[in-house]
């Protein structure tokens, strides 16, 4: 099969019938074997009734349904998981993403042999509290991951190789950095294309204010996972190894010049009443506390298999 595309979507029944038909006629202009997989997160306005309606019409078309709703990640992963295409196109439900950026992303993957192309709408129909908290997001990203080529990494149009959506996982709200987790996994030949951002037609936005907090958060969490992930000890006994030290230097300090005031029959301070001993005893446990924690770390791991467990209510 040449193309997968994975579409997560909560409450979009309205564009459904509008968007895979665009899809399908894509696809058979081009003549492309294909797969569309609808993820529906936990919808309550009759979008999985119009996925088993669509498959109905046309077996292209599949679908899995969320009991509940558990975010975009993870409606994501488990279209990744279900992909059978050898290139993987994602697009959001909303038709702010246009299908015919399909063809040429196709081809970048292909002929070009890039691991992973990320949209970039250049030009954008979102407000200006949407617009300035995103750049100053993907300049944070690009700093902080090296990727230096990309200017939109939220972007939800993009084409992977199917080896690269096998070998990550996307989990929590991290798909806004799949390409920094692509990155980590291996899979360095990361492209962009500017791409056609189209004013939402129908509905609503689904994110608030909060996903840029969130955001913020998670780009944290993926610079620790993907550079101390498999070495926590680096990290946390890197920092216990200097607290500790600190702490010993400031104990020695004290010993010393307790040592050196008696060697000359001068009167000092007992240790206790000095400032510098409480900050040696605070450095030297702190530093004690984490090293443990960096072995603790070691022993963890942090691919818990339930992590991705889904509760999967129908599929088409």
């Amino acid at each position: 099969m040449d193309i997968s595309v994975v579409v997560p979507l909560y409450n979009e029944v309205e564009s459904l019938p509008e968007l895979t038909a665009w899809i399908s006629r894509v696809m058979d202009n081009n003549r492309f074997s294909y797969e569309v997989i609808l993820v529906d997160d936990g919808s309550r306005d009759g979008s999985w009734d119009e996925i088993c309606n669509l498959h109905a019409q046309n077996p292209h078309i599949k679908g899995v349904k969320f009991r509940r709703n558990y975010g975009k990640s993870a409606a994501l992963n488990t279209g990744f998981e279900a992909a059978q295409g050898n290139v993987i196109i994602t697009m959001d439900a909303d038709l702010q993403d246009s299908p015919d950026e399909i063809p040429e992303l196709y081809r970048r993957i292909v002929e070009e042999k890039f691991d992973l192309i990320s949209g970039w709408k250049a030009k954008r129909y979102d407000p200006l509290t949407k617009t300035i908290p995103t750049r100053l997001f993907n300049a944070a990203t690009r700093s902080m991951s090296g990727i230096d080529n990309l200017h939109d990494f939220n972007c939800g149009l993009k084409a992977y190789r199917q080896a690269v959506v096998k070998n990550i996982e996307v989990y929590g709200e991290m798909h806004r950095y799949i390409p920094v987790i692509a990155k980590w996994a291996g899979f360095t030949k990361i492209g962009e294309q500017i791409v056609e951002h189209r004013a939402r037609k129908y509905g609503t936005t689904k994110f608030g204010m909060s996903r840029f907090i969130n955001g913020f958060l998670d780009l944290l969490s993926i610079f620790f996972v993907g550079k101390f992930g498999k070495r926590p000890m680096h990290f946390f006994g890197s920092m216990g190894v200097l607290s500790f030290f600190l702490g010993l230097v400031m104990a020695i300090w004290i010993l010393a010049e307790k040592l050196i005031h008696i060697a000359h029959n001068e009167k000092y301070r007992n240790a206790t009443d000095q400032p510098l001993f409480y900050l040696a005893l605070v450095a030297i446990v702190v530093g004690f506390q984490l090293f443990l924690t960096g072995f603790v770390a070691e022993l963890v791991s942090r691919n818990a298999p339930e992590r991705n467990s889904y509760q999967i209510e129908a599929t088409v």
